[in-house]
Formats: structure tokens, C-alpha cells, sequence
């Protein structure tokens, strides 16, 4: 009997990620969990929810997009990709900028279940950064305050993200970084 895709997509998570930490020390994988339980939570279908435990395998992993395409097809990989900074540009401090605004491009234009794992990824990052006062990325304050805010404006202009999402983003955006 073939696995279902949610426990297929915890399984390679756990195996591309392997023993990463958040920067508050939690096991990454738990804010991949919390992303897929967002998503489910506000609708999403069951692509999304794969699609969230996986958003970040190709940013913060060795796998790549057809490693995803090809263990859990393109709708999946899709979704991916349109949460995926950047493929072309190294990681880094002096590629960040590039990487957010190529960010921005993706979820501008991506697909509706795009949208919706990128407002939960947002989300359960900003919760994060609202209790502990630990999260985000090696960025200044101002920066990564511009970048949440972006994102936040493009999920409310988009227009296919649910409201109560989206106010819960904008109240947790202006909290994060006073």
C-alpha cells in the first residue's frame, strides 16, 4: 500500500532537513508541521499541505525542484518553487535583497495554494518572532520588517488569501520588530 503523500512528504523532510534548527533551537521540522497544520487549517488542499512541509527543501536542503517535481509532481513542485526565494542566486548577505525581491516576483504571480503556504510559513515565522523574540533570517531589523510587510500587502492585494489570515499578518507584522 502505497504511503500517503502527507506522511511521504514528513518522511523526505525529515530526510532532507535532517537535523536542522530553528534559530531558537527547535527542530525544523517543527515549523514545517506547524506550516502544513496552517494551511489545512485555512483551507488548503492536500497538494498545499505537501507543498508546505516542503517549502523549504530547496532553499535550506540538498534537494532540488526536480527532486520534488519528480517524488511529488508538479503541482506540488509548483507550489514550491513559488515559495523558493531564488534558484539562480547564492544564499547569502549580499544576495539577500535580489533573493526577497525574486521572492516577491514568485508569490505576485503564483498559484492560489502558492499564496496560501506562503501566508502560513509568514505567519507561524512571525508567531514565532512575537513570542520569543527569535526568528526570521540574517537580516537587519529594518530589513526584514520591509520584506514582512511586503509580503503581507501582496497577500492582501491578491486577494485569495483569507481575510482573517491576512489581518492576523498585518497585526503580527507591526508587533514583530518594534
Amino acid at each position: 500500500m502505497p504511503k500517503p503523500p502527507l506522511a511521504d512528504a514528513v518522511e523526505a523532510a525529515l530526510a532532507w532537513h535532517g537535523d536542522q534548527r530553528r534559530k531558537d533551537g527547535s527542530p525544523y521540522v517543527s515549523h514545517l508541521l506547524q506550516v502544513a497544520g496552517l494551511v489545512l487549517e485555512h483551507g488548503g488542499s492536500m497538494d498545499a499541505a505537501v507543498a508546505a512541509v516542503l517549502h523549504d527543501v530547496v532553499e535550506d536542503s540538498g534537494a532540488t525542484l526536480d527532486d520534488v517535481r519528480d517524488r511529488f509532481g508538479p503541482v506540488v513542485a509548483g507550489i514550491v518553487e513559488s515559495c523558493t526565494d531564488s534558484l539562480d542566486l547564492p544564499r547569502g548577505p549580499a544576495t539577500w535583497r535580489a533573493r526577497k525581491d525574486a521572492y516577491l516576483a514568485h508569490l505576485a504571480t503564483g498559484p492560489p495554494d502558492a499564496a496560501l503556504v506562503s501566508a502560513c510559513d509568514t505567519l507561524h515565522n512571525l508567531r514565532s518572532r512575537v513570542l520569543t523574540g527569535v526568528g526570521g533570517f540574517n537580516a537587519s531589523a529594518e530589513d526584514r520588517a520591509w520584506f514582512y510587510e511586503q509580503v503581507v500587502t501582496l497577500l492582501a492585494a491578491r486577494g485569495d488569501v483569507p481575510e482573517p489570515l491576512v489581518a492576523e499578518l498585518r497585526s503580527l507584522s507591526r508587533r514583530a520588530w518594534r
